[in-house]
């Protein structure tokens, strides 16, 4: 079918492809463009969290990167009016996360601190509606193919062991040196990442269990 011949609702349904797609994109690749961004461009050591690279060079491209999946999440009708409310969350989460900024390690300023907190509240309504999804919306909405909700429900699974790992580490102070909470917010974003390009039917694994 080409462009001039494709109905409303056909272009409605490729629209939403891909702003799924978009999506999905922009959480496989941020974590990749932040890491690998500042060592090519500033060079020094890793920095300890994703949020911490808003204090490099890197920082508008952080930014830039949650509030346009912010906006694309705002823009995302669902099937229904939970999904809806979903999505509108964790676009708010996203572009929350992303205005407010971490504390910084050093010289935090009692503004620096209350933003930290609003920080990571955003972060954490960002990621558990994202859980939410992939654990109990995508399985459920009747899109992709039998047997596919496995790959959806791991994504949450994925997500939801980040967050509790994340809080664990950074309460402990394990292994500092080795920047857990960097690889594994990095990991909770690929795995949302992920779950949204198969949305967007760009992944489409060859057998499910």
């Amino acid at each position: 079918m080409t462009t001039a011949t494709r109905s409303p609702q056909s272009t409605l349904v490729h629209s939403y492809l891909y702003l799924r797609r978009a999506i999905g994109l922009i959480g496989l690749a941020l974590p990749v463009v932040l890491i690998v961004g500042k060592q090519l461009v500033q060079g020094g050591d890793l920095i300890g969290s994703l949020s911490g690279y808003y204090y490099t060079d890197l920082g508008n491209v952080f930014v830039g990167a949650m509030c346009a999946v912010g906006v694309f999440l705002l823009a995302y009708y669902g099937h229904d009016h939970v999904d809806n409310i979903v999505s509108t969350v964790a676009g708010l989460g996203a572009i929350g996360l992303a205005l407010f900024p971490t504390t910084p390690g050093t010289a935090a300023t009692t503004w620096d601190r209350t933003s930290g907190v609003l920080h990571l509240a955003f972060a954490a309504v960002f990621f558990l509606s994202l859980a939410y999804f992939c654990l109990r919306l995508f399985p459920h909405d009747g899109e992709q193919p039998p047997g596919t909700g496995v790959v959806y429900r791991t994504c949450g699974a994925v997500i939801l062991a980040c967050l509790v790992l994340i809080a664990l580490t950074s309460r402990l102070r394990l292994v500092p040196e080795w920047h857990p909470a960097l690889w594994l917010e990095s990991v909770a974003v690929w795995a949302f990442g992920a779950a949204w390009l198969l949305k967007g039917q760009t992944l489409t694994p060859k057998s499910v269990p």
